[in-house]
């Protein structure tokens, strides 16, 4: 992986939430530390929430932000684990038109690096909806520095080689755009 200096910045609006049942916006070290990492890499905070670890709150404002044309990525913390209360692959899942099975494998092999086995308690997750990308990492501080520094500032640069993410959004929602084929039956 490299970074081609001949290729402009392309700075994205990236919208953070945290879902807690625990924390208010002042004492979220884990959204606070998305949103210093994703500005400090040039992107714009699209938007900042907190919920609760409910099904409904969490689709709801994932809903809005996935219809919202000014945010192109949203990274969720929280909510990826194994309690009862842990929801938020549950919720956002099924919004998805494409899983991003990757994501998980990249961030349980960093992950494992740092913490061994106890990688295996977080369900880690991506995908696309509608042309809007999805991350969901863990709740703690480290788990956002570990997804921000190890994946998603390098897939989130236009600049990265071989190839990144920004690149394909464009074409993220051409299956919309695109007529169906003569003679097809889905």
């Amino acid at each position: 992986m490299s970074i081609d200096e001949t290729k402009p910045f392309v700075p994205l609006n990236i919208a953070v939430l945290t879902v807690s049942d625990t924390r208010s916006l002042e004492e979220d070290k884990s959204g606070a530390t998305l949103a210093e990492r994703l500005t400090g890499a040039g992107h714009k905070l699209g938007a900042r929430d907190i919920v609760t670890d409910d099904v409904e709150a969490i689709r709801t404002l994932m809903k809005r932000w996935i219809a919202d044309p000014g945010i192109d990525v949203i990274i969720t913390t929280g909510g990826t684990g194994f309690t009862g209360r842990d929801v938020t692959p549950e919720a956002v899942e099924p919004l998805f038109d494409k899983r991003m099975d990757g994501f998980s494998i990249a961030f349980h092999m960093l992950s494992h690096a740092k913490i061994g086995t106890s990688t295996v308690q977080s369900r880690a997750t991506a995908g696309t909806a509608s042309s809007t990308f999805i991350f969901c990492l863990p709740g703690s501080p480290g788990a956002c520095r570990d997804g921000w520094d190890g994946i998603l500032a390098h897939q989130l640069d236009y600049r990265t080689r071989p190839c990144n993410f920004v690149e394909i959004m464009p074409r993220l929602d051409e299956h919309l755009r695109r007529p169906k084929a003569k003679g097809a039956s889905a």
